[in-house]
């Protein structure tokens, strides 16, 4: 079992965040990578269907023979987390938890905000995850919902961006953050025009590195850590394979040579 590979998805190419950490951290493992980029972004749409998708793409990453599976989509880990660990037997993490608890060991204060998309926002899932971590904390969210698109058209250093997230971030002025977590696993690519705003004064939080962290926990714990390199990772996408490889080479470089089209919704059940 410890040759299998880990499964990780996202809504679209966020989730390369996440597989450039587990690279780092466990360069030996393989990752088997679904970007659902046809679909994206998760965000705005129901409960209901980001369950259906990443059903659907648990369905498929199995076909792979994976031995984790990690769900790289803050939206997807809110809604859906739970319905996909009830029905595989494999473990799955999501990004929420590790994301929490380094917000939590990383704040003075205990005032922490949270950026995310409207999906995320709206679930509580930020607020709870950490204030179970501590009850003293404050937590301030607030929904960005334009960031998504702007990353998927690779509009990552543009003026249209920094105008964007100053305008987001501005609701957080008179919070007296010291933190404040990325809660979506796209908004990593754009910690620039971020930094430009909250300056020094704000440590903003990467929930990719504590996940990497968790994953290599897991394993080393059930004793399916891979000793030797293996194959190279594989990408797979509902739409558009060249759009994302030259975006997403942007911060995996030539880990990502390329990505192959996968029809996802072969993998629907009829009763969703």
């Amino acid at each position: 079992m410890e040759n299998r590979a880990i499964g990780v998805f996202d809504s679209g190419l966020g989730g390369l965040t996440v597989v450039k950490e587990i690279q780092k951290l466990l360069p030996n493992e393989k990752i088997v990578y679904f970007g659902d980029t046809a679909r994206v972004p998760y965000g705005s749409k129901s409960e209901k269907v980001v369950v259906k998708y990443s059903k659907e793409i648990t369905r498929f990453l199995l076909t792979k023979n994976i031995k984790m599976l990690v769900i790289a989509c803050n939206t997807a880990t809110a809604m859906a987390l739970e319905e996909i660990q009830k029905s595989v037997d494999i473990p799955v993490i999501g990004v929420i938890k590790p994301g929490s608890r380094r917000a939590c060991k990383t704040t003075v204060n205990k005032k922490i905000g949270i950026i995310g998309t409207k999906g995320t926002v709206d679930s509580g899932s930020y607020p709870k995850e950490i204030k179970a971590i501590n009850s003293e904390s404050e937590v301030f969210q607030k929904a960005c919902p334009l960031f998504v698109p702007l990353i998927e058209e690779g509009m990552i250093e543009d003026s249209i961006t920094d105008e964007i997230a100053s305008r987001y971030l501005k609701e957080f002025d008179y919070t007296g953050i010291d933190t404040l977590v990325l809660g979506c696993t796209h908004y990593p690519l754009i910690k620039n025009s971020l930094k430009k705003i909250v300056k020094d004064e704000v440590i903003l939080i990467d929930s990719a590195e504590e996940t990497a962290i968790e994953v290599r926990a897991i394993l080393y714990n059930k004793r399916i850590l891979r000793q030797n390199k293996g194959e190279e990772s594989e990408f797979y996408v509902s739409d558009s394979p060249d759009k994302f490889v030259e975006v997403g080479q942007l911060f995996l470089g030539d880990s990502l040579k390329k990505a192959e089209f996968v029809d996802i919704e072969k993998y629907s059940c009829d009763e969703e």
